[in-house]
């Protein structure tokens, strides 16, 4: 019993092991994934808001006023005394974004609002299983995956237009998946990307956590809607 509980004692203690990563990049994963919660923070904030109050409504002003801010952040270069401001940048983008979900939150719950629970614990699992295969992972490994990812978000983009004349269910319903599969594999890519300009110097930590917040969001946005579609499809065949 000893030794079967000392071994699980063993693998326990290696799912924390980060011993291949030297402490500056150990301190500035911690700073990332600490601005990284803020926005989620944020967002959340921003999709309540919507949901909830009639304080402010998501549309193509707020889309606009949220695309300047991240405009705004990637301007204003971190010279070590802005990172206030910088923060503040990233958490308005992050709002609304959040903002920006509400109107597909609100189809979504019609449908059924387990859904959009059910969907955000989906997204943290698949986020955080993926990001710690990227840490445990060889340096370098999952960074072969840009040219394909870029590639695979160039097919997306294909896809839509072309089922803009369409209208096919079976392309868009292939087009989700896809959506999903791709932002998985920028997961594993940006988090080792971020280690990688963490190494050469590279230490805004506030615009690392944009990649994982936009990575994050576009996760979950894709699990809403395949859930969403599975459940319509499920009550018109009981119908």
């Amino acid at each position: 019993m000893d030794a079967l509980f000392g071994k699980r004692k063993i693998k326990m203690s290696a799912l924390t092991d980060f011993s291949q990563l030297n402490k500056s990049t150990r301190s500035h994963l911690k700073n990332v994934y600490s601005c990284l919660a803020i926005a989620m923070l944020a967002a959340a904030a921003g999709a309540y808001v919507h949901l909830f109050t009639g304080i402010l409504q998501a549309g193509f002003l707020t889309s606009i006023a949220g695309l300047g801010l991240l405009i705004w952040l990637a301007l204003t270069k971190d010279d070590g005394t802005n990172q206030g401001k910088r923060l503040g940048l990233l958490s308005g983008f992050a709002f609304f974004t959040g903002l920006s979900l509400g109107p597909l939150m609100q189809v979504v719950a019609k449908i059924d609002i387990q859904i959009i629970p059910t969907a955000f614990l989906g997204t943290c699992v698949i986020f955080g299983c993926f990001t710690l295969a990227a840490l445990w992972s060889e340096r370098r490994s999952f960074l072969f995956l840009g040219g394909t990812l870029m590639s695979g978000l160039s097919i997306l983009m294909l896809m839509s237009l072309l089922n803009i004349f369409m209208g096919s269910t079976v392309i868009f319903r292939v087009e989700m998946y896809l959506c999903l599969a791709v932002f998985m594999g920028f997961v594993l890519f940006d988090t080792q990307l971020i280690v990688e300009k963490c190494n050469n110097g590279d230490k805004d930590y506030i615009w690392h956590s944009v990649d994982l917040f936009l990575d994050f969001i576009n996760i979950f946005r894709q699990l809403m809607i395949i859930m969403a579609m599975n459940s319509n499809n499920k009550d018109k065949r009981k119908k």
